[in-house]
């Protein structure tokens, strides 16, 4: 996907305007007078301290629920007034929490991606679709795992296989929540080397990443929004909004932010006591 015309900007993937979301048994505000754009080709992260409402938009993203007020523009469609289950088909999603048969092997898997189900539907899958699942594999650079058990692959063998999957219905729009859960450091590594790869094969994937680890975030990573108890505090531009002054009001203490080829890094600005 690329810019409508010379010089315009890409078209419009997601769009969130005005938009609210209540809890339904105690008018509780989980998100407040979201406004957000995601383009083709961008690459956000979004973060925030635990309970800011992170989940909430990539479920109104992922056409996984409705907004209480406002309105919500995926992919062209507008939710309500699409069939839900059609739309979250070309939608790419990764997360820890997926369920996935742990005696099924990662080529099935990836299979599965293809009929957006948890068990196989073998029918579905000429030798076309075979073939693609196993060309992701090569590609997210896991090509020997294809027979492996998915229950035997570790952490970050898991999280690639699971992006794998989520490509197979070549998505203009790719959500993964909190993917680097629970990987030890080579695995961190190996996932975020694919993402970057991934964002620069790839040139009109959008992608939304949530975590809680700016050292998880890959060079691609362009834009962020921050949110906060349920609304925007900051968006755009990652070198605009990865800094110590939105950092330290978005998590509520002192905030150190560096960069390193491209890489970014958080730490405690916590003064300490002066040495006598």
């Amino acid at each position: 996907m690329t810019a409508n015309a010379a010089g315009a900007a890409p078209s419009a993937v997601a769009v969130l305007d005005g938009v609210s979301v209540r809890r339904h048994t105690t008018g509780q505000a989980i998100l407040d007078d979201i406004d957000w754009t995601v383009r083709a080709g961008q690459h956000w992260a979004l973060l925030g301290a635990n309970g800011a409402g992170k989940t909430t938009v990539l479920r109104l993203i992922g056409a996984l629920m409705h907004p209480t007020t406002g309105t919500v523009d995926v992919l062209g469609h507008r939710l309500g007034r699409v069939d839900m289950r059609e739309l979250r088909a070309h939608i790419g999603l990764v997360s820890s929490a997926q369920k996935v048969p742990l005696d099924a092997t990662a080529h099935t898997v990836v299979l599965t991606g293809h009929t957006g189900t948890v068990q196989p539907l073998w029918r579905k899958y000429d030798s076309q679709v075979r073939d693609r699942a196993a060309a992701l594999l090569a590609e997210l650079e896991i090509k020997e795992l294809g027979e492996r058990a998915y229950g035997v692959c570790s952490g970050g063998q898991c999280a690639r296989i699971l992006v794998a999957r989520a490509l197979m219905a070549d998505p203009s729009l790719l959500l993964l929540d909190e993917p680097f859960n629970a990987l030890d450091l080579p695995s961190r590594e190996d996932l975020v080397d694919a993402m970057h790869g991934l964002a620069t094969s790839r040139a009109g994937l959008a992608t939304i990443t949530v975590t809680h680890h700016l050292e998880e975030l890959s060079p691609a990573i362009s834009h962020v929004l921050l949110l906060k108890e349920g609304r925007v505090l900051s968006s755009g531009p990652a070198e605009q909004v990865l800094t110590a002054e939105w950092m330290t009001q978005c998590f509520g203490r002192p905030i150190e932010v560096s960069r390193h080829d491209g890489r970014w890094l958080a730490r405690s600005g916590r003064v300490r006591p002066a040495t006598p």
